[in-house]
């Protein structure tokens, strides 16, 4: 197809200078690929039997993993490049593993060209570049381990993504290794423009979705800055108890009688100070990067939308110049057509996508809460342990202390 063709000049171009391409994929399997969408039906009720094709499809087949950060210093930038690796059995790959690098830019441009393909489907939220602002010096271990998590989850959710993952720029993302590849090839974005007025024929489904995503972004930024005052919170109180523990072996210097029981106080802070990090390392990594990942979602969720009203748009200025005759009428006419094809397979896409969203997000939501809430009740359970078999041991002598 034309627009294949486009995206292929366009690689060979970028790359012509660099003596060292390596192509794990050639072009003959991506013209296979190619073949797929070239016999892709146009009407929107075939589309849609399409997505549902795809979505019956063994996912499990494509296995990502983001590893191996590396920093490049040149004389004009510092970078970091991550190794992605692919393992995959599926027919249209001509290999079962691939090996590539990119930087920061390339999973940018490969966003951009997902929503240019997709424009109403919820592409996984792409990681902020300043997502540790303010927590982690730049290009330190845990700023680079936080990138590549985030990264690699943006990936994953990619491949599971039941339409997605059969696109063919993520596939060439995963298999086309040049130096520069993708990152020269510049911002592919596009800014969606605002509507100057609301739209005449919007469904009332669409109304609510905007509703709820109004409430759900309010909802998660807030769980978002309560979540990480808590964790702040509790950093500050593991801290100061990390402290308060030694000042108790300093005691028994000045304290012969009370040696016993500063030293059992000390080690009753240290198993707390254990149990305390254990627990902030589980809100870390199970309930505050689900978290915030549906804040970005939420942020996702509006630019769909907007996309979705930009094509309905269209088609409504296209119905009104018809209306008054603004333009030929017989072009017009075929335009409309087009454009109304457009209108309910996106529409229709973007049905199905919000229900397979709102699941998982559910179960997302759910699963992080319900571990995080069995994680405390063991934290506060061990800590209350601790103190309590230091309050009843026999060998206490707290009480005469007192």
């Amino acid at each position: 197809s034309g627009s294949f063709a486009l995206l292929q000049a366009e690689v060979l171009a970028l790359d012509e200078d660099e003596d060292d391409l390596e192509v794990f994929s050639n072009y003959a399997s991506l013209m296979d690929m190619n073949s797929f969408s070239t016999m892709m039906p146009t009407s929107p009720l075939s589309m849609i039997n399409q997505i549902k094709f795809e979505d019956e499809r063994d996912l499990k087949e494509l296995f990502i993993t983001v590893d191996k950060p590396e920093s490049y210093v040149t004389t004009i930038e510092t970078f970091i490049t991550y190794s992605i690796m692919t393992k995959s059995s599926r027919g249209e790959f001509d290999s079962s593993e691939f090996a590539v690098r990119r930087r920061y830019q390339g999973f940018l441009w490969l966003k951009g060209k997902l929503e240019e393909a997709h424009p109403t489907l919820i592409i996984p939220p792409f990681p902020e570049k300043f997502i540790v602002k303010g927590m982690v010096e730049h290009f330190n271990d845990d700023f680079l381990e936080t990138c590549r998590k985030a990264l690699h989850k943006f990936l994953s959710r990619t491949a599971d993504h039941p339409t997605l993952t059969f696109n063919k720029v993520f596939k060439i993302f995963l298999t086309k290794q040049g130096p520069g590849l993708l990152s020269r090839m510049g911002p592919t974005v596009r800014t969606v423009p605002q509507l100057k007025d609301i739209l005449k024929n919007r469904l009332e489904e669409f109304m609510e979705m905007n509703n709820f995503i109004e409430i759900f972004s309010q909802k998660t930024n807030l769980i978002d800055k309560i979540s990480w005052r808590i964790f702040k919170e509790e950093r500050e109180y593991f801290d100061e108890m990390k402290e308060y523990g030694p000042i108790h072996i300093l005691w028994l210097v000045s304290e012969e009688d009370l040696v016993d029981t500063l030293k059992d106080v000390d080690s009753c802070i240290d198993r707390c100070c254990k149990a305390t990090e254990k627990w902030m390392f589980g809100l870390s990594e199970a309930l505050l990067p689900v978290v915030h990942e549906y804040v970005l979602y939420s942020e996702m969720l509006v630019g769909v939308m907007k996309r979705r009203d930009q094509i309905q748009a269209e088609l409504d200025s296209k119905v009104e110049a018809l209306t008054y005759k603004k333009a030929d009428s017989d072009l017009l006419t075929e335009e409309i057509g087009k454009l109304e094809d457009k209108v309910e397979y996106a529409n229709n896409a973007l049905k199905a996508e919000w229900e397979r969203w709102q699941q998982n997000m559910q179960n997302d939501i759910k699963l992080a809460f319900t571990d995080m809430a069995e994680e405390s009740i063991h934290y506060y359970e061990q800590c209350l342990t601790t103190w309590e078999s230091f309050l009843t041991s026999p060998t206490s002598t707290w009480k005469n202390s007192l």
